[in-house]
C-alpha cells in the first residue's frame, strides 16, 4: 500500500476543513467569496505551470469535460459557503459527511459498475455520525442543511467525474481547466443574479489576506494534492477520508474561533464513529476483495 498518497489526501482534507472556517470569517457573499476565489486560485495556477502550450493540445471533448466539471465545482462552492451562511461553518461540514453515501449511490451509475453493498453500507454508517454532531437545529438553520447536502451530491459527482479523466491529463492542468471554467460560468450568471447573493463584492480589509490563503493554500494546493492521491485511491475512498473534513473543520473551528459549544459528548461519539468508518474502510475492502 503507497503510504504517500493517504498523506496527500489527508493534507488535503485538513486545508478543506480549514475552507469552512474562513468562509465564515470573509464577509462578503457566497457567489462573490467563490468568484475572487477561483480568480485568485486560477490565476496562481498561472504562474506554477510552466508549459501551457500543452494546454492547448489537449483534445476538445476533454477541455469540454473538465469545463462541465468546472460548472459543478462552482455550484459546489457556491452552495457549500451558501451552506455556512445559512447555518454555520459546523453544520455545513457535518452535511459534506454524506459525500460518500452520494458517491457509493452514483459511480455506479456513472462509470457502469456493479453496486458495491460494502461502499454502500459504509457509506450509511457516516449517517449516524452525523447526526450525533449535529441536533437540536433551530428552523433557521434548516436551509444550510439543504444547501450543505446539495453541495455534498454535487461534491460526489465531480469527484466521480474527476476520476475518470485523473490519470489522462495532469493534476495541475486539470485543477487550471476546472477552476478558470467555474470563475467564467460564475462571471457569466453574475448580470442575472438576485443584487443581495453578490453585494458587497468587493472584499474588505483582511478579507483580502484570507482570501488570498483560501485561494492558494485550501484551494490550489489541497486540490493538487487531492487529484495527485485520486491516481492510486479510488473515487469511493477518496470521498471517505474527506469525510474527516468535519472533525478537521471543527477541531479548527475550536482552535481558531474558539468554538467550544461544538465538543460535546455527541460530538465526540460522532467523531468516533466517522473515523471507525474511514480508518476500518481499507481494512475491509481488502479482505473482501
Amino acid at each position: 500500500m503507497h503510504l504517500k498518497p493517504y498523506i496527500e489526501i489527508h493534507i488535503a482534507v485538513l486545508l478543506f476543513g480549514l475552507t469552512a472556517i474562513l468562509g465564515d470569517i470573509i464577509r462578503i457573499p457566497a457567489v462573490s467569496l467563490v468568484w475572487w476565489r477561483v480568480l485568485i486560485t486560477s490565476i496562481s495556477l498561472l504562474l506554477i505551470i510552466n508549459k501551457l502550450k500543452q494546454i492547448l493540445q489537449i483534445p476538445k471533448r476533454h477541455l469540454l469535460f473538465l469545463s462541465f466539471i468546472g460548472c459543478l465545482i462552482a455550484l459546489h462552492w457556491i452552495t457549500f459557503f451558501g451552506s455556512i451562511k445559512a447555518s454555520n461553518a459546523s453544520i455545513t461540514l457535518i452535511c459534506m459527511a454524506t459525500a460518500s453515501f452520494f458517491t457509493s449511490l452514483l459511480e455506479p451509475l456513472i462509470i457502469k459498475k456493479k453496486v458495491n453493498k460494502i461502499e454502500v453500507l459504509y457509506g450509511l454508517l457516516v449517517i449516524p455520525g452525523m447526526i450525533f454532531i449535529v441536533k437540536n437545529l433551530e428552523t433557521y438553520q434548516l436551509l444550510g442543511v439543504f444547501l450543505g447536502l446539495i453541495s455534498a451530491f454535487l461534491a460526489a459527482l465531480f469527484g466521480i467525474f474527476n476520476k475518470t479523466i485523473v490519470n489522462t491529463i495532469e493534476a495541475k492542468q486539470i485543477t487550471l481547466i476546472e477552476l478558470s471554467s467555474s470563475w467564467l460560468f460564475i462571471s457569466l450568471c453574475l448580470p442575472f443574479l438576485p443584487k443581495v447573493w453578490v453585494t458587497p463584492f468587493l472584499p474588505i480589509g483582511t478579507d483580502w489576506l484570507y482570501l488570498i490563503f483560501l485561494a492558494i493554500g485550501c484551494t490550489t494546493l489541497a486540490f493538487v494534492l487531492t487529484l495527485k492521491a485520486m491516481q492510486y485511491l479510488s473515487a469511493f475512498e477518496t470521498s471517505l477520508i474527506i469525510n474527516l473534513e468535519p472533525v478537521y473543520g471543527i477541531i479548527l473551528a475550536f482552535l481558531i474561533l474558539n468554538d467550544k459549544d461544538e465538543l460535546n459528548n455527541e460530538f465526540y461519539i460522532g467523531v468516533t464513529l466517522i473515523l471507525f468508518v474511514v480508518f476500518t474502510f481499507p481494512i475491509i475492502k481488502k479482505k473482501f476483495k
